[in-house]
């Protein structure tokens, strides 16, 4: 088929201040589409042409754009979205902690995966890096959803074997096995790969960091995600439980598990010494904003990261984030950076959801863009979906200026169709 319409994606980073020569819009293209792949792009007259006999689906003037990549998120946590009232360890202990004894029940999970991947859909998030619950059957449920709709899913069953309530603490031993179980069951099997999951330092003994250290090692192409230095109190905990190590990162680099494949969520207080480590290392510092804000976590150090040369993704953080939104993200994320004296282009935001992300999971290759040979993840976007958009879209004069009204004034809303794998799934 080919998909009508403003095609617009991004080729490269680009300068942050000005991206200008970073992208490819066309006001009237074609976007070829042939089983689950992307096979070409280019003005819709001339792409017609070319392939007369494909059906054409027109979206008219809505924008075509790839589909947004979550970096960081916890499929447990549907019900617990808008929790009142905590920062982030009370938060933990009131709502999160009880809300995911629930998982160890094959089919609550299986029933919280279907409304998880509907809401991730409904929102145009196409790919999604997500912590599961300790049990495997978290796990097993969600890879198995994302599968039905060929999504690309990377997930990781939850390594925590201290400082919660014992009905979900597992041991060293059964983390290192479980896990290594659920890599041979779904690392790279369908769209899906497999993430080494330790929660936090505070959560897991210094023996558990060491098998998960161990489990990367011995598994070099699966991702790793965890927490860190999110809020001040957090550190201040971690560092008394870890007293021989110099700073929060230091505990996971010197356990192995710091490296090109290793997300970082949060990574909002960081000393210099953590900064050249990311860098060195390639690790990937994931920014959270919603979840920072509502949780009072802190504001995000992104122009000092990223004028570090620290690799850098964005994500929604939900349940402690507050939207599945990835525009709503982008929002949050222009507002915290006010706060640090700083304008976020947003061209420079589209492109972090999409091909940033993709890069920082290396897997530009087959998601983020509209490239030859990527999966057709595509969503279509309607800068005009209600009232206020469509009054401010009057006096809208350029693609910098209508992306910052998608993201300030959007959301679920804004998403009119989504394609995975070339199949329309809304």
């Amino acid at each position: 088929m080919i998909l009508k319409g403003r095609i617009f994606h991004f080729l490269d980073k680009g300068n942050i201040d000005n991206p200008e020569n970073s992208f490819e819009y066309i006001e009237k293209g074609g976007l070829v589409i042939s089983g689950e792949k992307i096979i070409d792009i280019g003005e819709f007259n001339k792409i017609i042409l070319q392939y007369p006999n494909y059906e054409v689906i027109d979206h008219k003037n809505n924008i075509i754009f790839p589909g947004f990549i979550d970096l960081h998120n916890h499929f447990p946590q549907v019900q617990v979205i808008g929790s009142y009232g905590t920062q982030l360890l009370e938060w933990l202990r009131k709502y999160t902690f009880p809300e995911e004894s629930k998982f160890i029940s094959k089919d609550y999970s299986k029933q919280q995966a279907k409304k998880f991947i509907k809401l991730l859909i409904s929102n145009g998030t196409t790919t999604s890096v997500s912590f599961c619950s300790v049990h495997k059957e978290s796990v097993n449920a969600l890879f198995e959803e994302a599968s039905k709709k060929n999504m690309c899913m990377i997930a990781g069953k939850v390594m925590m074997d201290r400082n919660a309530p014992k009905n979900l603490l597992d041991t060293p031993q059964t983390s290192f096995q479980d896990t290594q179980d659920l890599i041979s069951k779904w690392h790279k099997k369908n769209r899906n790969f497999y993430a080494i999951t330790p929660r936090f330092a505070i959560t897991s003994s210094p023996e558990q960091l060491k098998l998960a250290g161990d489990l990367s090692n011995s598994n070099p192409t699966c991702y790793i995600q965890t927490h860190l230095s999110e809020n001040r109190d957090e550190i201040e905990y971690t560092l008394s439980l870890y007293p021989k190590f110099t700073h929060y990162l230091d505990i996971y680099l010197k356990n192995g598990i710091v490296n090109e494949r290793s997300l970082m969520g949060h990574s909002i207080h960081l000393n210099d010494d953590e900064i050249s480590i990311f860098n060195q290392t390639r690790a990937v510092a994931v920014h959270c904003p919603t979840s920072n804000l509502f949780l009072g976590s802190g504001l995000f150090p992104f122009e000092k990261l990223y004028n570090s040369n620290v690799k850098l993704g964005i994500s929604t953080d939900v349940g402690g984030g507050t939207s599945y939104s990835m525009l709503n993200t982008l929002d949050a994320a222009y507002k915290i950076q006010q706060f640090r004296n700083f304008s976020l282009n947003p061209k420079y935001s589209f492109y972090w959801s999409t091909l940033g992300n993709a890069k920082s999971l290396g897997l530009e290759d087959e998601i983020g863009s509209f490239k030859k040979g990527s999966f057709a993840d595509i969503i279509v976007l309607d800068s005009s979906s209600d009232m206020v958009s469509k009054i401010r879209m009057e006096t809208c004069e350029t693609l910098a200026e209508e992306l910052f009204i998608l993201q300030t004034l959007g959301g679920a809303h804004s998403i009119k169709s989504v394609y995975i794998a070339g199949n329309l799934l809304l």
